[in-house]
C-alpha cells in the first residue's frame, strides 16, 4: 500500500507536500481499509492531527491547496482539519467552500471534528483523560464478555481502539483476536 500512496502522491505528503518522514495513515474510521481510507503524510501533520491542541496554525494554511485533492480521504482529514481550527477565522472561509456527498460527511464528520463543544461526546478513562481513535489502553480489572466465556484479565494492552460515536461510556478493542465494546471506566490511557 505504501507503494501506490507514494505513486499517487509523487512521494509528498498528501496535506503539506513534504517529503521527508512520511507514513501511511489509516483515515478512521475504516470501513474496508485500504488506498481509498488512507493518505501519505509527514511526521508533522501525522503528529498534529493526533494530538488536539498542538497544531501550528501555519503550517496548515497547506490545505488551501489540498482540501481540493481528488482522493476523498484527503479531502476528509483537510475538512477535519479546517473544522478544528476554524476558531483562526480563514480555516472558516476554506470549510464553507468545501461540499461533500452525505457519505464523505457523515465519513468527516465520524471523529466529532466540526462540533461545537458541548455537543461532542468525550471519552475519558478512568483518570479522566481525554481517549481518542488509535489510543492504546490497559484493562484496569477483569472484564467478563457478554456472550462469550472469555474473560479479558487485568492489564490486558489494547491498541488501536475505536469510540463509539453515540456513548461516550463505550470503546472497541481488540483482545485476544476478539472484537470486544469496553467500557471507559475499566481502562487507563497508555
Amino acid at each position: 500500500m505504501e507503494r501506490a500512496l507514494n505513486k499517487r502522491s509523487d512521494s509528498k505528503c498528501e496535506l503539506c507536500a513534504a517529503s521527508e518522514n512520511l507514513k501511511v495513515f489509516a483515515v478512521l474510521p475504516t470501513k474496508k481499509g485500504g488506498l481509498d481510507e488512507s493518505i501519505l503524510a509527514c511526521k508533522t501533520c501525522i503528529d498534529q492531527i493526533e494530538n488536539p491542541g498542538t497544531e501550528d496554525l501555519n503550517h496548515w494554511r497547506c490545505l488551501n491547496d489540498s482540501m481540493w485533492n481528488e482522493n476523498v480521504a484527503v479531502q476528509v482529514v483537510a475538512w477535519r482539519m479546517l473544522s478544528r481550527l476554524r476558531a483562526a477565522g480563514w480555516p472558516k472561509e476554506l470549510l464553507d467552500m468545501m461540499y461533500f456527498d452525505d457519505d464523505t460527511l457523515a465519513w468527516a464528520q465520524a471523529t466529532g471534528e466540526g462540533e461545537d463543544d458541548e455537543n461532542k461526546i468525550v471519552h475519558r478513562d478512568v483518570n479522566g483523560i481525554i481517549l481518542a481513535t488509535g489510543d492504546s489502553v490497559v484493562l484496569i480489572k477483569d472484564l467478563k464478555v457478554k456472550g462469550s466465556s472469555m474473560v479479558a484479565k487485568q492489564g490486558t494492552s489494547v491498541r488501536n481502539i475505536r469510540l463509539d460515536h453515540e456513548n461516550a461510556e463505550y470503546i472497541e478493542g481488540r483482545v485476544d483476536g476478539q472484537t470486544i465494546v469496553i467500557i471507559t471506566q475499566y481502562v487507563k490511557k497508555i
